[in-house]
């Protein structure tokens, strides 16, 4: 039951077909190309329209304040591990201070 169990490949079966030929190509040359570059394509600049300005601002927005929500969690929860570590060792310190 516990034993895993090792699958078997099955055996191909049909006609197999072979390998096909490799035939070796000739190399012809031609005339040289053109040394000048190609221009690149003339494309339109980024337009921002009002609608995706304020698309942006509102996400960049949106990730400022979500990213300042997180660091702020994580600071307060150190601070009140830290406050309840002072207090448990002031705790522990007076106990053993009236033995």
């Amino acid at each position: 039951m516990f034993r895993p169990k090792v699958p078997t490949m099955p055996q191909p079966t049909g006609l197999t077909t072979p390998p096909a030929v490799v035939e070796p190509t000739v190399v012809t040359p031609h005339a040289p190309a053109s040394t000048a570059a190609t221009p690149a394509p003339n494309r339109p600049a980024v337009q921002l329209t009002p609608g995706t300005v304020l698309a942006l601002v509102g996400g960049g927005t949106a990730v400022v304040l979500v990213v300042g929500a997180v660091l702020v969690s994580m600071l307060l929860a150190v601070a009140l591990t830290a406050a309840s570590v002072a207090v448990c060792a002031l705790t522990v310190r007076s106990v053993i201070a009236r033995r």
